[in-house]
């Protein structure tokens, strides 16, 4: 009887550790959904701030090991002075989950310009390290995002410092290669050159005669063209000059045009980056209408197209796609003077 008892006073006190251990396991259990929770995509506009005054560093959690599943992850740099750019060197050992469709879906890296919210870049994968990126301002956001799936190694490691923005404007294009640049920049050192040969020699200096030879065509490109005054007539003729007044004060002119400005198209390069297009232009001094103040305005509108080099960034990837593309451009076919406040037809 007495071992009997013994027996039962055994299995009583392991039910009660068993229960403890599993009570303790459901615990860790709804701690690490908690954890899960708060370190997700129910957070992204939780940011980190870092005032860089000298040289630093982030990195991805457990650098350069496997970083954490399901993470958001948001550090907004700011220079302690506002003259001054920040510069993002990417360390050479770079890899998150591979892209689907080179779209980066999963887990990635991508820095933002917070003046405009443009997001300079998306990186993911392993295959090329990504350029460097240099801010617009004494500001620049970077936002790391895992999944719940295949996280991979070593993660990423961004070193910063800061840029003086004369420094950065002398370098010449051929002291940092395209994929160095920031769009704005690499916009700049693309307009600089005159001819279509040194751009693409610059853009791809080991193979640009391949990509001339698949560029290269002949291009019809619209141009406004010069208006051409009559001679004078020997005889003041009053009927004449009151003609030439209607004609000439409000017409449309030769104005040349940033396409990127025309389209708003801030995310691409063209070349040539400007065109000449026909734009109302002029006064109406002596105005035909009964009130306070005329302006001169289109009355005919079209649009025409120009064909031009095209430069896109590569998504996640260094380079650029390349391609000869039709822009429309508005051009304004006549003009009339109106009672400010109006338009034309």
């Amino acid at each position: 009887m007495l071992l009997f008892g013994l027996l039962l006073l055994t299995s009583a006190l392991a039910g009660q550790r068993h229960g403890t251990q599993a009570e303790s396991n459901l615990s860790s259990k709804f701690q690490y959904s908690s954890n899960k929770e708060q370190n997700g995509v129910q957070d992204p506009q939780h940011e980190r701030i870092i005032t860089v005054s000298t040289n630093g560093s982030i990195h991805s959690p457990r650098f350069p090991h496997t970083y954490p599943r399901n993470m958001v992850l948001v550090w907004r740099l700011v220079a302690a002075e506002e003259n001054v750019w920040i510069q993002l060197t990417f360390d050479e050992r770079f890899g998150l989950e591979d892209p689907e469709d080179d779209i980066c879906k999963y887990d990635f890296v991508e820095v933002e310009e917070p003046s405009d919210g443009t997001i300079l870049g998306r990186w993911c994968g392993s295959g090329t390290v990504p350029g460097k990126q240099i801010s617009k301002g004494n500001q620049i956001r970077i936002r790391f995002v895992s999944d719940e799936y295949f996280p991979s190694e070593p993660g990423f490691c961004i070193h910063y410092n800061i840029v003086v923005p004369q420094f950065t404007e002398a370098v010449s294009p051929s002291v940092l290669p395209p994929s160095a640049l920031p769009l704005d920049l690499l916009n700049n050192a693309v307009t600089a050159f005159s001819t279509l040969e040194d751009l693409i020699r610059y853009l791809e200096p080991d193979r640009w005669q391949l990509d001339l030879e698949d560029l290269y065509r002949p291009t019809w490109q619209l141009l406004g063209k010069a208006f051409v005054f009559g001679r004078k007539s020997r005889v003041v003729d009053l009927n004449l000059l009151k003609e030439e007044v209607r004609l000439y004060s409000c017409t449309p002119r030769n104005f040349s045009v940033s396409i990127r400005e025309e389209l708003k198209r801030t995310d691409t390069i063209f070349w040539p980056g400007c065109l000449l297009v026909k734009r109302c232009g002029g006064n109406c001094a002596c105005c035909l209408h009964n009130c306070h103040e005329c302006q001169c305005v289109p009355s005919k509108v079209t649009k025409k197209y120009h064909e031009v080099l095209q430069l896109r960034p590569k998504s996640g990837v260094r380079g650029l796609h390349k391609s000869l593309t039709d822009v429309a451009l508005e051009h304004h076919e006549e003009c009339d003077c109106v009672c400010r406040g109006h338009t034309g037809g």
